[in-house]
């Protein structure tokens, strides 16, 4: 007979402190298949506010991730960055390299729609980025630019950078990302893009888009957008309150502020794609060894609670912080 299956995930017991607990895997049932982690990755913003507790009560239902167990503000698994091999389902699954939007957990049972197949020049350690690059594409799709434009990007995190690196790929549009931390402009000289501090930046940019996560990054987005220019805002702050001047010549340059959000397909795209279709070309997009330079700190699996801990505790050096889960065989066909 067969015995059950461990699997170990990373929990956050209440809003601050996290710890690794393990269960009982069960066995993939038909249409499932049990993936074992090779790497997952730390969204730094949005596990920030979880870890801290600062997901604010009315958005506990969207801010759900597909396989989170537990509810806000804990206890609570969460996270959506996982890389993994199939090592049970459909015979046609096994031993393919997947990504997944699930918690950090070194063994999981899920849908095999759930798994999304990862492209052989796409290596498993990269692959963990494929949720901020599809967070970052969908901007793109928003911010609708332009061949030619010029564009500034405030805020040198993974998503800012992405997408930073997608629009310096349209013919002749130049790139500015604009950050407080100058030890961020090799990076995003290395992606293809120009770099400057805020009291340095070009103004009358044809398009801004905001990724810092902080007011202050918006207010500088505003004073850097040309007449009749978009903001497009891609930062999420829970529960904190931003102020921003909207006086000053906010109206007399007739600026549009608006909104992005991964959870829907872009709207001018939203007749043709689907999320699986959306999440297959930010896969192949990581093709490119140059995204390599966003993943600036690894960590093994067991120290996760500790690594949350020190990125929600304040700014750091770190972009993307990949986890890295033990290779261990299976030992669930044990019989007697």
């Amino acid at each position: 007979m067969h015995s059950p299956l461990e699997a170990t995930a990373c929990w956050i017991v209440e809003p601050g402190r996290a710890e690794l607990r393990t269960g009982t895997l069960p066995p993939p049932g038909d249409g499932e298949a049990r993936v074992r982690a090779l790497h997952s990755a730390v969204s730094r913003g949005t596990e920030g506010l979880v870890f801290r507790g600062e997901v604010p009560a009315s958005e506990h239902e969207r801010m759900r991730a597909p396989f989170q167990a537990g509810d806000f503000p804990g206890p609570v698994k969460y996270g959506y960055a996982s890389v993994g091999v199939v090592e049970a389902g459909p015979p046609d699954w096994a031993g393919r390299t997947v990504f997944c939007l699930h918690p950090h957990q070194d063994r999981y049972v899920v849908p095999i729609e759930a798994l999304h197949a990862v492209p052989g020049g796409v290596p498993a350690g990269r692959a963990v980025l494929a949720a901020n690059m599809e967070t970052a594409l969908n901007a793109v799709w928003d911010a609708a630019p332009r061949p030619g434009d010029r564009v500034a990007v405030v805020g040198a995190g993974v998503v800012g950078l992405l997408v930073a690196w997608l629009v310096a790929r349209m013919p002749g549009c130049e790139v500015e990302v604009v950050d407080t931390q100058a030890a961020r402009a090799p990076v995003a000289r290395a992606l293809g893009a120009a770099f400057s501090l805020p009291a340095g930046a070009r103004a009358d940019a044809d398009l801004v888009v905001h990724a810092s996560g902080h007011g202050e990054g918006l207010a500088t987005a505003l004073s850097l957008a040309g007449f009749e220019a978009t903001v497009l805002e891609l930062s999420w702050y829970g529960r904190r309150a931003v102020s921003l001047p909207l006086g000053q010549a906010f109206h007399a340059r007739r600026l549009r502020l608006v909104s992005s959000q991964v959870g829907h397909v872009a709207t001018a795209q939203r007749a043709r794609w689907n999320h699986r279709r959306r999440m297959a070309l930010a896969l192949a997009l990581l093709a490119d060894p140059v995204l390599d330079r966003l993943i600036t700190d690894t960590a093994p699996f067991s120290e996760l609670p500790a690594v949350l801990a020190r990125l929600a505790a304040g700014p750091s050096d770190t972009l993307c912080q990949r986890i890295d889960h033990p290779c261990t065989p299976s030992t669930s066909a044990t019989t007697s």
